[in-house]
């Protein structure tokens, strides 16, 4: 195996310690590291990893483990972060994905002590670190908020705040789905919870974690609406529910009678898994004969978009969905088709 064709990482996959392993997509690249013992391919991460151990770290030359740990002062100082952000209310995962960006940046200055650490060595970090490993805008996104945070909160330090910038994000447009694909999707299932599950996302424009947070006592029957608690922001909002859906939430509770979670796993009282739903989903498109790289935030998307096209005002599709900013949701005028397809092509006149 030529490992001059790699790029090597150390990291963290389902609570296992792992080398991700980098390389421009090439079918002889993909076949040489299919033959390493053990190497998977991380859905999530969307790359290939074999468990981190000193036989690989030889094989690949990479460096000592005690390389790609921060310091004992970055160490502590993590630990602190964590704690303030948990004091803050932070989220779980929001805390984690914090913690790790604060870490990569540390890890690379760990012969710095941190009061010395300028504006200077932000610039260097994503020069050096980020943008030398192709890493992508939303990851150096990441790690300039945790800087800013973590900064923020202690008092000796060289770095000026104002004057770390961000990168500049790529302006992509949201995915959505035509009806009929979606219809195709909804109805791929003759499981009663799979179908229930994967409609109530579209039906009320869910984000996956909403879902799974949902519980019986969030449906309001009567008023014919679902209530969203402590969503992203820590923000309540409601959602209309459809009056099919209704019928449909009758029929699976009858049969399923969750407890604690509106949709639970196999033992009762425990939610369903976000990776089990993203299963649910993948089974669906096969069913449905789907090929498109489908993922369940598209079907939030396609929620919006089609709210959009029948005629709603942005303002209330906004309150919906729960952004912040009007501008957030005004992407979604740049994926309705309703007036485009009322342009005529001058190629047609030809």
């Amino acid at each position: 195996m030529n490992t001059s064709n790699f790029k090597y990482t150390f990291g963290t996959h389902s609570n296992q310690k792992v080398i991700f392993i980098q390389f421009e997509k090439d079918q002889n690249l993909i076949t040489q590291v299919k033959l390493l013992d053990g190497s998977r391919w991380s859905q999530t991460k969307r790359l290939w990893y074999v468990k981190d151990t000193e036989e690989y770290r030889t094989l690949f030359g990479l460096r000592l483990a005690i390389e790609s740990l921060p310091s004992e002062e970055g160490i502590i100082a993590i630990e602190q972060f964590k704690r303030y952000l948990k004091s803050k209310r932070y989220s779980e995962s929001t805390i984690k994905t914090y913690g790790e960006a604060l870490k990569s940046f540390l890890v690379f200055y760990r012969e710095k002590t941190i009061s010395d650490i300028d504006n200077e060595d932000v610039i260097v970090y994503n020069n050096d670190f980020i943008l030398k490993n192709r890493y992508s805008a939303s990851y150096q996104n990441q790690i300039t908020n945790a800087i800013k945070l973590y900064f923020k909160t202690i008092r000796e330090t060289k770095i000026e705040l104002d004057k770390i910038h961000r990168p500049k994000r790529s302006k992509t447009l949201p995915n959505v789905l035509s009806k009929e694909e979606v219809k195709a999707i909804l109805e791929a299932h003759s499981n009663v919870k799979h179908k229930m599950m994967l409609s109530l996302i579209y039906s009320c424009g869910l984000r996956c974690g909403e879902l799974l947070a949902l519980q019986p006592v969030h449906i309001d029957s009567k008023r014919n609406i679902v209530l969203i608690k402590n969503a992203k922001g820590k923000k309540d909002r409601i959602a209309p529910l459809s009056p099919k859906i209704l019928v449909m939430l009758r029929d699976y509770y009858k049969v399923y009678k969750p407890s604690v979670y509106l949709f639970e796993g196999q033992t009762a009282g425990e939610r369903y898994s976000e990776k089990s739903l993203q299963s649910v989903l993948k089974q669906a498109l096969q069913k449905a004969n789907n090929t498109k790289p489908v993922s369940l935030h598209w079907l939030r998307h396609s929620y919006a978009t089609h709210l959009l096209e029948s005629g709603t005002d942005l303002r209330y599709i906004q309150e919906l969905l729960g952004h912040n900013s009007s501008k957030t949701t005004e992407i979604y005028t740049h994926v309705s088709t309703k007036n485009i397809q009322q342009i005529k092509s001058p190629f047609d006149d030809l």
